[in-house]
């Protein structure tokens, strides 16, 4: 018996009947050969792992994000007797597909590009497509699916629509998860440039869920452990009537104090113009697109005479918020004389 195969008969002992072994999993597109030390999840963990390398201090931002999302999935799923390896894989790809600035940069995407943009689409086709040369990195259903089904824009935190459930239970915390982190890094960093004061967070956000991060965090957590529960021999992820509440006020008050606000609205319109000259500009100009796209190894597109749109728009959500600047600055800004 290899490592692997010690590890997956362990993992039908103590996982819970409503997790997903390894073993169980739908498999990938293309099959391979299995590790003899690694379940197919914990290959895929590995897999997405490779992109959270920091490159500039935009991508902190994006990577405090992932690593926080993949901790909180992975403390939900141990604590539910889950596949952590599943849930951690799930959450390390589930924003690969994040534009330049965000949620700001996807709704650019989707007026210049296409109303079809979405990131958690252009999520699974970096994993699918444009990784590993064009070759994609052929994960599993499971972690694939997990991907696709994280983002919920503004509807329910806890969704009723099957359809927008994850075939998972892993891939459905990630999406919980992932609410919770942002609703936490998202209050902080407003307070902390000014954007709202402390003083006009709600009180009943403070008094029910904490006034730190650690506090919210822990709250938020431990309240949807201990609420799940087991009906009609399905685990059913639920939360408390006060926190889940407290969790959407928390939410409303984000989106009506800081996403929509005066202040963040002018940062928009600024990456707005940015990403959208831009893109015009490498409409037309294909040869110094070509050279950096085979300076980020993305040069498939062109072997495969996609059309020249897709190509750009794969190649301006590839950026970070720094990239774009960069890029920005060097093709339109005037250089210095000497």
């Amino acid at each position: 018996m290899s490592i692997r195969e010690d590890f997956e008969t362990r993992e039908k002992g103590f996982i819970s009947p409503f997790g997903c072994v390894s073993a169980e999993s739908r498999g990938r597109v293309t099959k391979e050969d299995p590790c003899p030390i690694r379940t197919v999840f914990q290959v895929d963990r590995g897999r997405t792992q490779v992109f959270l390398s920091p490159l500039g201090d935009e991508y902190r931002t994006r990577l405090t994000h992932t690593l926080e999302v993949a901790e909180i999935a992975r403390t939900i799923a141990r604590a539910m007797y889950l596949n952590e390896d599943l849930a951690e894989a799930i959450a390390l790809g589930h924003d690969l597909g994040h534009t330049p600035f965000g949620h700001g940069g996807e709704t650019v995407l989707k007026e210049i590009f296409s109303p079809d943009f979405s990131h958690k689409e252009q999520s699974l086709r970096v994993v699918d497509v444009l990784e590993n040369n064009g070759r994609g990195l052929n994960l599993t259903y499971e972690v694939r699916d997990g991907i696709l089904k994280h983002s919920k824009g503004y509807g329910k935190i806890m969704p009723d629509d099957p359809d927008e459930e994850a075939c998972t239970t892993e891939g459905n915390i990630v999406r919980i998860a992932d609410i919770m982190a942002y609703l936490n890094h998202d209050l902080d960093d407003a307070v902390r440039s000014g954007v709202v004061t402390s003083h006009q967070i709600p009180d009943s956000c403070i008094k029910v869920l904490g006034r730190t991060h650690s506090e919210r965090a822990n709250t938020m957590i431990k309240d949807l452990v201990f609420s799940t529960c087991v009906r009609d021999s399905k685990l059913c992820l639920e939360m408390s009537d006060r926190v889940y509440s407290s969790m959407t006020v928390l939410r409303e008050f984000l989106y009506e104090k800081v996403y929509r606000s005066p202040r963040v609205h002018k940062e928009f319109v600024k990456a707005k113009k940015i990403l959208s000259e831009l893109y015009a500009f490498f409409l037309q100009n294909e040869k110094m697109l070509q050279k950096n796209l085979e300076d980020m190894q993305m040069t498939d597109g062109f072997r495969r005479q996609l059309p020249i749109e897709r190509i750009v728009c794969d190649f301006i959500a590839s950026m970070t918020d720094r990239d774009a600047l960069n890029l920005y600055k060097k093709i339109f800004f005037p250089s210095p004389q000497f």
